[in-house]
């Protein structure tokens, strides 16, 4: 059985799947069995192994998960890849925070159309690292590829938290800043340091995504997937227009060889369904929210990942009209 090839052809698969799963047997056996007891799975196996895996083990599993993926970032990268690299994400985040400013400050934390700040910023700053790459490898160079050493930064609920603190939205203790950012640093200097320490957590920068997806589903109800709807479907095609389109404008401004490659960042990232969660563990005002926001940026990273396939490729068609007409004059 391709189970696993299956999952991973889907987008974002290896993070939605386990937490729509999560969020299915948390539904009908989590707190009850179908209605007809008062316990369910979690209270009959409390204490034990099975909840710490597939209920409560969330947050430690997304720390390896961070400190795995930091191992990845080669800072040795220089020249253009570099450039590039900081050009996007800065545009990522940039726009990211600037929006989480907006909202927060004319609408305060309920947010706009069913959207609070905290999964605007968190669906906004975070982009899909594998989908650029690929992006960039069809349209782009190989500098454009080696961006995404550089964009992987955007992972994790750092900025997020940054974007949200600047909001006034959420109040987010320098500690916490920096205890989110330590296993990241960490990570990126053992493997910068040491290539065989990047060859060895490499893996768990994927591995670890189902294990810390379920969890996070597993503290979901299906009722709450409903709320999503059309709130979650605007903030997948908002993402895409904004960051997309803001990525491409910044490389045409830049005279970039291949602008389009810029509205690569016009995703969500696979693991950002995880943020919410993670700024929810900060600041407890914003558990309430946290698991509206967490299916509505699962819903956008699925409309996001299709939407910018299609962004980016009606802009590469452009440009290739647009280099055609150069070459020609």
């Amino acid at each position: 059985m391709n189970i696993l090839k299956t999952i991973k052809k889907l987008p974002g698969g290896l993070m939605v799947v386990p937490l729509l799963l999560g969020a299915v047997i948390n539904t009908f056996f989590g707190n009850s069995i179908l209605g007809m007891t008062d316990t369910g799975i979690w209270d009959w196996f409390g204490g034990t192994f099975t909840v710490d895996l597939f209920k409560t083990g969330a947050m430690p599993i997304l720390a390896v998960f961070l400190f795995c993926n930091a191992t990845t970032i080669d800072f040795k990268s220089a020249g253009v890849p570099l450039y590039k690299g900081v050009v996007i994400t800065t545009t990522k985040v940039g726009l990211g925070i600037i929006i989480g400013i907006l909202v927060g400050k004319f609408f305060g934390p309920d947010g706009v159309l069913g959207l609070a700040p905290l999964a605007i910023v968190g669906a906004i700053s975070n982009s899909n690292g594998g989908l650029y790459a690929a992006l960039a490898g069809e349209y782009g160079d190989a500098t454009d590829v080696g961006a995404v050493s550089i964009l992987s930064l955007n992972d994790g609920p750092f900025f997020t938290m940054v974007a949200l603190g600047a909001a006034g939205v959420a109040t987010i203790p320098i500690t916490v800043l920096i205890g989110c950012v330590i296993p990241i640093v960490i990570g990126c200097i053992l493997g910068n340091l040491d290539p065989e320490i990047r060859k060895f957590c490499e893996p768990g920068a994927t591995m670890m995504i189902p294990f810390f997806a379920f969890p996070l589903g597993a503290g979901l109800h299906l009722s709450n997937l409903v709320k999503a709807g059309i709130p979650g479907i605007i903030l997948g095609a908002a993402c895409t227009l904004i960051t997309g389109l803001g990525g491409y404008f910044v490389y045409k401004l830049l005279r970039m060889k291949y602008p389009e490659v810029g509205a690569g960042i016009g995703t969500t990232a696979g693991n950002a369904a995880a943020t919410p969660a993670a700024v929810a563990a900060a600041d407890a005002s914003l558990v309430a929210v946290a698991a509206t926001a967490t299916v509505q940026i699962t819903a956008a990273i699925i409309v996001t990942a299709i939407l910018c396939l299609l962004l980016t490729s009606f802009l590469h068609k452009i440009e290739e009209k647009n280099r055609a007409k150069k070459a020609a004059a």
